[in-house]
């Protein structure tokens, strides 16, 4: 009997290793985009109301640093060789346009990731599910805080727009 194969970027279909690879280096350039928003942002915020989340912002630079490093060492396990371009990185001379954008971003990325585990247990690989999900909890806080300086409730995931 075939082995079921993960499903694809949604959740539903079939995936490769090789699909999978191409996957996490797509999280991997969302997680060097971010490191760049974050590091950027965190030194461009001004502001009174803005300080104690833009030096948030440095600890998350930090964050997703280690995500980055995480991502990498999955790659390459699986034959793959970690790409090395970020997704583009938006600015704005307004606080609330960044962390808009940084919000948006993590939004992306905790539904890419929750994909994303699924396809890792529907693989078979075990221990890269539980990696991913250590990383999802960070960024689901990353979420929480930005929403929070923005004075609204996180975004409802439960919903797939």
């Amino acid at each position: 009997m075939a082995k079921p194969k993960a499903s694809s970027t949604s959740g539903t279909g079939p995936i490769s290793r090789e699909r999978l690879i191409e996957l996490l280096n797509e999280d991997l350039a969302r997680e060097y985009q971010a490191i760049i928003a974050y590091v950027v942002y965190s030194q461009v915020i001004t502001g009174a109301r803005f300080m104690s989340i833009a030096k948030e912002l440095e600890v998350h630079a930090k964050e997703e640093l280690s995500h980055a490093l995480i991502l990498s060492k999955q790659i390459d396990y699986l034959g793959g060789t970690p790409t090395v371009t970020p997704k583009p990185v938006k600015m704005s001379d307004k606080a609330e346009d960044l962390l808009r954008f940084d919000l948006d971003n993590e939004t992306e990325t905790i539904r890419a990731y929750q994909a994303r585990v699924r396809q890792c247990e529907a693989l078979g690989e075990f221990a890269m599910a539980e990696h991913i999900r250590d990383i999802l909890k960070q960024e689901q806080e990353h979420q929480i805080d930005l929403a929070t300086a923005l004075g609204e409730p996180p975004p409802d995931m439960t919903s797939r727009a």
